[in-house]
C-alpha cells in the first residue's frame, strides 16, 4: 500500500475513532474508544517521525554542498 493512502486511512480511521468516543455513555466504551485513538495515534506517529528524519536528512545534505 502507499505510505500516503496508508497515513490518509489512518487519519480516517483516528477522526471516526474520536467521533465514536465523543458519542460514547459509559466508562467502558469511552476506554475501549481511547485505547483505540492511543493504537492509530502511535500508528500515524511512526509514520510522521519518518517523514521528519528523512526531511532533516535531505535538508543537511543540502546545506552541506553549499
Amino acid at each position: 500500500m502507499n505510505p500516503d493512502q496508508l497515513m490518509d486511512n489512518l487519519i480516517k480511521e483516528l477522526n471516526a475513532a474520536l467521533k465514536a468516543m465523543s458519542k460514547a455513555k459509559t466508562v467502558e466504551e469511552k476506554v475501549m474508544h481511547s485505547q483505540v485513538v492511543k493504537n492509530l495515534t502511535e500508528s500515524l506517529g511512526v509514520f510522521l517521525n519518518l517523514a521528519s528524519n528523512m526531511m532533516g536528512d535531505d535538508f543537511d545534505d543540502f546545506y552541506e554542498n553549499d
